[in-house]
């Protein structure tokens, strides 16, 4: 069984109370949600810190939970509610998926869960990777890439374009190399997630504050799954408005 998970925190210093922000008639944690249940996934389950948020979900009809407030990051957050719908044993895979992406698309999660059908083969942790299309794409510090192995295992994400082309200008490196960059929705084994709560920050984390980083420093494979579908995040009020503006076209 596959489920999937949302981190919601109702603060949020460019957007407080970004989950129940409206769009198009409709906030932003419930597109999330009817997205999701529109995936393979047994279950649909928002992991929030807010009373009002957990409120708003059930009142709409949605899953939800409320964990502590003061969790370091989004994993931490999930491991805990799973924890409190019980640690199911039949679950053999938990999507992470982001609450500040209204239009995260179903085939996108489903790429993820596929790659834990088969239990010999299936991943410690999976996620997502997009060819970059755009110079603005690559050399964006806001848009981490990564490079990976034969098997489609990451090698490393960076914030800066990977590999480094020897003998040639940065212009034209695109031309002459397949980038791909890293989008945020993240799949793992239910006993992964627990072993990825106790790890320390590492020095490559730190150095990139990239979380995934700190799990390829312990050793865990992190394999990709390869989409042409762009991630769309709102995390600021412009966000907000381009999103308004889609939604209204």
């Amino acid at each position: 069984m596959v489920i999937g998970l949302i981190p919601a925190r109702f603060a949020s210093t460019r957007l407080p109370g970004k989950p129940l922000i409206d769009l198009g008639g409709k906030s932003m944690i419930e597109r999330v949600v009817t997205q999701a249940r529109q995936a393979n996934l047994a279950r649909v389950v928002v992991a929030t810190d807010d009373a009002r948020i957990l409120q708003y979900v059930q009142d709409f009809g949605g899953e939800a939970v409320l964990t502590h407030p003061d969790h370091p990051s989004g994993t931490d957050r999930l491991w805990e509610a799973f924890q409190q719908l019980g640690s199911p044993s039949d679950v053999h895979c938990i999507v992470n998926i982001q609450g500040d992406e209204p239009f995260i698309n179903p085939a996108q999660i489903n790429a993820l869960a596929d790659l834990f059908a088969d239990a010999a083969t299936a991943p410690d942790i999976a996620t997502l990777v997009k060819p970059v299309v755009s110079e603005e794409e690559l050399f964006s510090p806001h848009l981490p890439k990564v490079v990976l192995n034969q098997r489609s295992e990451a090698l490393y994400f960076s914030r800066h374009p990977l590999p480094y082309q020897r003998g040639r200008e940065p212009a034209q490196w695109l031309a002459h190399h397949r980038y791909l960059r890293h989008l945020g929705l993240y799949a793992y084994k239910p006993a992964v997630l627990a072993q990825l709560t106790q790890l320390p920050v590492s020095p490559l984390e730190a150095a990139e504050s990239l979380e995934q980083l700190r799990w390829l420093e312990a050793g865990f494979r992190i394999r990709c799954a390869e989409t042409e579908l762009d991630a769309f995040g709102i995390d600021t009020p412009e966000d907000a408005e381009k999103a308004r503006a889609r939604l209204a076209s």
